[in-house]
């Protein structure tokens, strides 16, 4: 009778074993439910969209705080396509021509300009340190967080927990963040330097 009871006291669960609450991907406490089956897919992509949403938002809170008050981060909703024409006919400086015999195809502007909707951000410019390749204060400039920083590239850099953009140049001699002003020195980029590289600029947005 013994060896029973100790046998029967040492089985179950343990104390602090398993999954942890909260540890999953939703980060709370889960809970089963009955679905139909014809709306387990369209419930399971509901999910998985809410919890895209909210790193997204996490992420963009994130680069928020670090910005400060020098940028503005946006992150850009993508509505309906609006597809816009888009004429072969050259633009000149003179006399205006007929232009709608040249329409050649339509363009959207979203799919153009946004290549990774999860990963992509808006940041408008706040300062002239890259105006010799047209990049202006207040201009918006679309980031893309998912890219390989490469050499040559326009980037934004996190530097000291600020956000600022410059051209990297990765050269055997070492890495530099690079002004595109002359009045700007490069920025040395060292193993101690408080330095990493946020996102990688491919478009720039201007209005007249």
């Amino acid at each position: 009778m013994k060896h029973s009871e100790s046998k029967k006291q040492s089985g179950g669960a343990r104390k602090g074993a398993g999954r942890k609450k909260g540890s999953g991907k939703f980060g709370e406490e889960t809970k089963v439910i009955r679905v139909p089956e014809s709306k387990v897919a369209q419930v399971k992509d509901w999910l998985s969209n809410q919890v895209e949403q909210e790193l997204e938002q996490r992420q963009l809170d994130v680069a928020q705080k670090m910005a400060g008050d020098k940028l503005k981060i946006q992150k850009p909703e993508i509505g309906e396509e609006i597809p816009l024409p888009l004429h072969s006919h050259k633009v000149v400086a003179g006399f205006p021509s007929p232009a709608d015999d040249y329409i050649e195809t339509r363009l959207d502007l979203n799919s153009k300009l946004i290549q990774n909707k999860s990963s992509t951000f808006l940041l408008t410019v706040q300062g002239d340190s890259m105006k010799k390749i047209g990049i202006q204060d207040g201009d918006i400039l679309v980031v893309d967080r998912s890219l390989e920083p490469k050499d040559g590239k326009v980037v934004i850099a996190a530097l000291d927990g600020e956000l600022t953009v410059k051209r990297l140049s990765i050269k055997s001699t070492g890495t530099w963040l690079v002004p595109e002003n002359d009045h700007y020195p490069p920025i040395p980029v060292r193993e101690e330097s408080d330095i990493f590289i946020w996102g990688v600029v491919t478009a720039t947005i201007k209005q007249f």
